[in-house]
């Protein structure tokens, strides 16, 4: 589980969101033009991926990452999915300085195989909740943790509060400011980038998951958020940044606003001085996230596509959604939500991983059986994982299981295969222009045009009624 319930009186307490609805397009290009370019591979294919978390918080040691599972690869892909966003602990990579763990490394190559197995992506999240193992959770090392003798005090029922907590904001600070724990932690990102930065299944590197910060005396969270932000996260990111390509100059390094942009606050992040980065912010809603019921007059998923794509289009990067869904799937209106959020997403993003992949309650996505849980099957539809042109157009409608994509294929020599992802059901795949489909395996279709051919692509569910 995520959450149990978020700090919900103290976030609406301090923010306001905003109402405005933002006109966003993605398609391939530089975002010169203001639009949000799309995320590309090594053959300058148009991507989209679509996935989900997988985690396993409960073990480390010589039980890091057991609790996952050849199946969770598998049973991802078999349902549409190209995506894994894998979480990593620097505390199980590093538990002591400069005592890198081998056996964690060879456990993490071990989901690499088996995601580039099923024909998926993996971006390696640095991840950690409430700073780390020495406020009872995971992440940053505990030899890594400076508080200054500051308190704390557990909040078991309410632990995204912990963030607040004095000795849990300077331990923020410090991982920001001191020069060693800045080194410490650009060279574990060196070693995790060395290690996997030839493993075909590494699309990239979430260089830090939701960091957070120390307020000031007199600042309410907004503007503590964007100072952060602005001066302590973006130069984080950089050294990051740096450390990896001085060992990989491929893979994409995705960069994440604190969670205060779930409001519909846009971040402080400033340019990230790296020619491959993705904006990668949160899609969470703290009643939500309480528990509560999707309110479809509170405008929230109108101020939060809003502020999340100021960035992308200031400093023309693409957008990847790196968690997002609520806790309580099965409410009311969490039909509307799930299908409204996945035309939101579908809008300005290059893709989302949901949280999180797992069997069970909760924030799974699937009950113990591996079927979808309620509502969670809206976020299985076609869509065009790699498109070998410029997109022109590509929207789903769920009512009609229709989905139509219209591209112009790359002129001249590159590839000529648009991949298309089909979830389990009957589809019908046509196309119109110079283009022919073929289908290579069950839930994939593969589209093959001339060079430089106006191409639309339509899909449609059969069998229905």
């Amino acid at each position: 589980m995520r959450t149990t319930l978020v700090a919900t009186a103290v976030v609406a307490a301090l923010l306001v969101p905003t109402t405005a609805h933002a006109e966003t397009g993605r398609g391939g290009g530089d975002g010169r033009d203001g639009a949000i370019p799309a995320l590309t591979d090594s053959r300058g294919r148009v991507l989209t991926l679509r996935g989900w978390n997988v985690a396993d918080k409960a073990h480390s040691g010589d039980q890091a990452l057991s609790a996952i599972t050849e199946n969770h690869f598998r049973d991802m892909r078999a349902k549409g999915f190209n995506l894994a966003r894998v979480v990593v602990f620097w505390d199980d990579l590093e538990p002591r300085p400069g005592r890198y763990s081998e056996d964690y490394l060879r456990r993490i190559e071990r989901l690499l195989d088996w995601a580039r197995k099923y024909d998926m992506k993996v971006v390696l999240d640095a991840h950690q909740d409430v700073f780390g193992p020495a406020f009872g959770h995971r992440g940053i090392p505990e030899w890594a943790t400076r508080t200054d003798g500051l308190s704390f005090t557990p909040h078991p029922d309410d632990w995204f509060s912990e963030y607040f907590e004095p000795a849990v904001q300077r331990a923020f600070t410090h991982l920001y400011e001191d020069e060693d724990l800045r080194r410490a932690q650009a060279r574990m990102w060196r070693v995790l980038a060395e290690r996997f930065e030839d493993h075909p299944a590494v699309l990239g590197y979430d260089l830090l998951n939701e960091p957070m910060g120390e307020l000031r005396e007199g600042e309410d969270l907004a503007t503590a958020a964007r100072r952060i932000e602005r001066e302590q996260v973006t130069p984080m990111y950089d050294r990051i940044a740096d450390a990896i390509r001085s060992v990989d100059r491929d893979g994409w390094v995705f960069v994440e606003p604190t969670p205060i942009v779930g409001e519909g606050v846009p971040t402080g992040l400033g340019r990230i001085d790296d020619p491959k980065v993705v904006y990668a912010p949160h899609f969470y809603n703290t009643g939500m996230e309480a528990g509560a019921d999707y309110d479809p007059a509170a405008g929230w998923i109108e101020a939060y596509e809003a502020a999340v794509t100021q960035y992308p289009k200031e400093y023309g990067v693409p957008v990847l959604v790196g968690e997002w869904g609520p806790l309580n799937n099965s409410l009311p209106n969490m039909n509307r939500f799930f299908r409204e959020a996945m035309a939101s997403l579908g809008r300005y993003g290059s893709g989302w991983a949901g949280w999180e992949w797992c069997y069970g309650g909760g924030y799974c996505a699937v009950d113990g059986a591996g079927a979808f849980r309620t509502n969670k099957e809206l976020t299985a539809e076609p869509y065009a994982e790699a498109v070998a042109g410029t997109v022109r157009t590509s929207s789903y409608d769920p009512a009609a299981g229709v989905y139509r994509l219209a591209y112009d294929d790359a002129p001249g020599r590159g590839s000529r295969a648009t991949e298309l992802s089909l979830p389990p059901g009957a589809w019908q795949v046509e196309t119109e222009g110079r283009a022919i489909v073929l289908r290579p395996k069950a839930g994939r279709a593969v589209v093959l045009a001339a060079p430089g051919a106006r191409v639309t692509v339509t899909v449609t569910a059969t069998g229905r009624g």
